[in-house]
């Protein structure tokens, strides 16, 4: 008999590695890149961290499809919320929204991070498959090698740390869950939100962070 629980608990432990850092003045993000189905590697630069708006961002972790869909019904809502009221939704408001959608479904396979900074400053939700929310104050990681990366964090973790001074740190935790979990690899991301908006990391500036 098909148990789609126990798929889903399967499928988002299979691969992925994703972190978050709530910083003093904004949040930290990071993935890797690589996309497995099983044991097969299907992409090498697979897109796993997604602006949703200037001061919002979400992580996946999970079935891409799912979480694709999850991505564009959820910028819709933030868009349609700004011209509606005239400013940006709140974090907390947008993941509610997401676990509402996952809670709803129950069949979609998606952990998430949903981060961002508003008017009471950074927050970093985290979302299963189920629909449950919690808001971390300090760290968080998703996907098979986040019990890696959130060692790392652990160890490293400071509440006074910036954006840029969290970017080493990041780096670091996903670094050594790609070297010792099979199913995340080959690259990674880096994103940051302050109050001066969304920006990904780019080659060269990631490259620096390797060396160092």
């Amino acid at each position: 008999m098909f148990n789609p629980y126990k798929s889903k608990q399967e499928t988002y432990y299979r691969g992925t590695t994703t972190v978050g850092v709530v910083c003093k003045n904004g949040v930290t993000l990071a993935t890797d890149t690589r996309v497995t189905m099983g044991y097969f590697v299907a992409h090498k630069r697979g897109k796993k961290v997604y602006k949703l708006d200037d001061h919002l961002a979400i992580t996946i972790a999970g079935v891409v499809a799912d979480a694709q869909n999850v991505v564009d019904v959820l910028r819709a809502n933030v868009a349609l919320f700004k011209v509606n009221y005239g400013r940006p939704i709140a974090v907390s408001a947008i993941a509610r929204l997401a676990a509402n959608l996952l809670f709803r479904s129950r069949l979609l396979t998606l952990q998430a991070i949903i981060a961002g900074i508003d008017s009471e400053g950074p927050h970093i939700f985290s979302l299963d498959p189920f629909g449950s929310i919690t808001e971390e104050k300090k760290f968080f990681a998703t996907g098979s090698g986040s019990p890696i990366a959130l060692g790392i964090l652990e160890d490293g973790y400071r509440g006074d740390l910036t954006v840029e001074e969290a970017i080493p740190l990041v780096v670091k935790a996903v670094s050594a869950a790609m070297r010792r979990d099979a199913a995340s690899g080959d690259s990674f991301d880096v994103a940051i939100i302050t109050r001066d908006g969304y920006r990904e990391l780019t080659e060269e500036e990631k490259a620096k962070y390797v060396k160092s």
